[in-house]
């Protein structure tokens, strides 16, 4: 039977047709139509700040840092339990990285792992929203505003989510998209910044043009640009822009296919959970996910080895995710003087697999994920 993969990437019906446009058109570089046209669709999706379209996801989050100022001396609070451009982005600045752990229930960063981490010298806190989910953002927020830190969020999993009424994006000074060929919304590579302090909005249009004040000399305002500040080129060309509008159209197809999948596996799997001392995705309370993706939480690192490999015999692509950071080496070298322990993160990464889950997939290829899951029980049996 043919592999269910991982996952699938979707480029919305009329992403052919509109990177046609785009090429005929006299514009190819960033910050023209198909990109004002995306960042305008994308600010109500994220709260309403102002987003910044970006080559990736770690290219947002390292404007995010340079936003900040952040260099030697600086320390930056991130999970543990994430993908390295967290890190990397604080890394790049100088800044030391501390490492918090994970709530066990929420797989995301809270208020209460962020206390056991805060210093004179802490000056922000990226917090990652695990699966698209966070839970009391009213309580980070709080702590951050108590001790004067910058809140950043890391919103690579979250586009479409909202808590307690709120978009994810919406909460931080500044958060981070990602249009990696497994998000929701994708152009293979990309990325965006959401600005939601307007005494921010200079420096990033500075930063991603190079250090210099161009968009202000398309806006008129000035009659030549020059350089003013250090910066980058983090700007988003018009093609991927352009499939990145396509995706945006099929945006309701596509979450409808996410849903159905995660609420398929929370049904289908939930007496197999209850028998196998399984712990099932989570619905956070007074949280909206977007079915970015769908985890199982194993009893022991054994028994997911076991699951990953029974599901991968029968060609359906199940993986583990993030390995810890702090425990990496060049963790260790981030975080300087500091050791973080993060226990909880230590043993979900140990017991975590995730399923196949993308904006295509059909209710066949569910149902086979799920019969397979299933079948593992049978199958440890056999061969016991």
């Amino acid at each position: 039977m043919p592999a269910i993969p991982f996952n699938r990437p979707y480029a919305g019906r009329r992403a052919a047709a509109n990177v046609e446009d785009a090429l005929r058109s006299a514009h190819h570089s960033g910050d023209g139509p198909w990109c004002e046209q995306v960042a305008e669709r994308l600010s109500p999706m994220v709260g309403g700040g102002r987003v910044f379209l970006t080559p990736s996801g770690t290219d947002a989050l390292e404007l995010a840092c340079m936003a900040l100022g952040l260099g030697p001396g600086d320390e930056v609070i991130v999970p543990s339990f994430t993908f390295s451009s967290t890190a990397t982005a604080v890394q790049r600045t100088g800044a030391t990285v501390r490492f918090a752990d994970v709530d066990p229930v929420t797989l995301s960063m809270g208020a209460a792992q962020v206390a056991e981490r805060v210093t004179s010298r802490t000056r922000a806190v990226i917090a990652v929203h695990y699966g698209g989910q966070s839970s009391s953002m009213a309580e980070l927020s709080a702590l951050c505003d108590a001790h004067g830190l910058t809140l950043v969020e890391d919103a690579a999993h979250a586009l479409g989510g909202t808590h307690e009424g709120r978009a994810y994006g919406s909460f931080g000074a500044l958060a981070c998209l990602s249009f990696h060929e497994t998000k929701n919304l994708s152009s293979g590579e990309g990325g965006a910044l959401v600005v939601n302090d307007p005494r921010l909005y200079e420096r990033v249009e500075q930063l991603r043009e190079k250090g210099t004040d161009r968009s202000k000399f398309f806006r008129g305002q000035v009659d030549k640009y020059t350089w003013v500040s250090p910066g980058s080129s983090f700007l988003l060309g018009e093609l991927l822009a352009a499939v990145l509008a396509a995706g945006l159209d099929d945006w309701d197809l596509t979450q409808a296919r996410r849903h159905a999948g995660w609420d398929a596996y929370e049904s289908g799997l939930a007496s197999f959970a209850a028998d196998h001392d399984i712990t099932l995705h989570p619905r956070l309370p007074d949280t909206r996910h977007p079915a970015h993706l769908y985890y199982l939480l194993a009893p022991s690192g054994q028994a997911r080895d076991e699951l990953l490999a029974h599901c991968r015999s029968r060609h359906v692509l199940a993986v583990s995710h993030y390995q810890p950071l702090a425990e990496s080496s060049e963790g260790r070298r981030a975080s300087g003087p500091y050791a973080d322990e993060c226990p909880v993160t230590a043993d979900v990464s140990a017991r975590l697999l995730r399923l196949p889950l993308y904006g295509s997939m059909t209710d066949d290829e569910v149902d086979s994920v799920i019969t397979t899951v299933r079948a593992w029980a049978t199958d440890r049996v056999v061969h016991a």
